[in-house]
């Protein structure tokens, strides 16, 4: 069973001895190639097995057009997860990257082509970032609704970094193509 641990509680590290705050973060998570449901699942499955990160919640899931993707691309299942982590943010980032390839994700291929698995970062905390390999928060997800949506079902009054809350960013994104999937559900371990 996974436990949700207190915000203003600090881990120590018992190898060091340093300090650890807790974070939440929110990860977004779409595929478009393959098994989409069963890609989504087994992200957050592979979540919930990293040590010091806890999976809190889970969106309903959502079909979506692609947006700037090569012609012929599928739609995408797109979902979003909470977590609450006493990882870094690079580490986090390094964690995510593992299980897209994991599931034989290909990033050698043009820029949004279909995928079998992505997941990104839309929030550590409070922590910014402007890196080539880590961008927090997430530079395009307040104008994404297939990110918006599916967070603003978990945290109504959630705020994205630097934009704004997300209620409002919802109203101005294009939300077209953007369906709720009903009959399709993930599970938290």
């Amino acid at each position: 069973m996974t436990e949700t641990p207190n915000p203003y509680i600090v881990d120590t590290d018992t190898l060091t001895g340093e300090m650890h705050p807790i974070r939440r973060a929110v990860l977004s998570l779409g595929s478009n190639l393959g098994e989409r449901l069963a890609s989504l699942q087994g992200a957050i499955d592979s979540l919930a097995d990293t040590p010091d990160v806890w999976v809190t919640a889970v969106s309903p899931v959502y079909e979506t057009a692609p947006v700037g993707a090569p012609e012929g691309s599928g739609p995408f299942l797109n979902a979003v997860v909470l977590v609450d982590t006493t990882l870094s943010a690079p580490t986090l980032m390094d964690r995510a990257r593992a299980i897209e390839d994991a599931f034989e994700r290909d990033r050698d291929v043009e820029r949004n082509a279909p995928r079998t698995l992505d997941v990104d970062l839309i929030v550590v905390g409070d922590r910014r970032s402007d890196e080539d390999f880590l961008r927090l928060p997430h530079p395009r997800a307040g104008e994404r609704a297939f990110v918006l949506q599916p967070w603003f079902d978990l945290e109504p009054d959630a705020v994205l970094p630097d934009s704004g809350p997300i209620s409002d960013l919802l109203q101005h994104a294009d939300a077209a193509g953007i369906t709720r999937r009903d009959d399709l559900a993930l599970d938290v371990q």
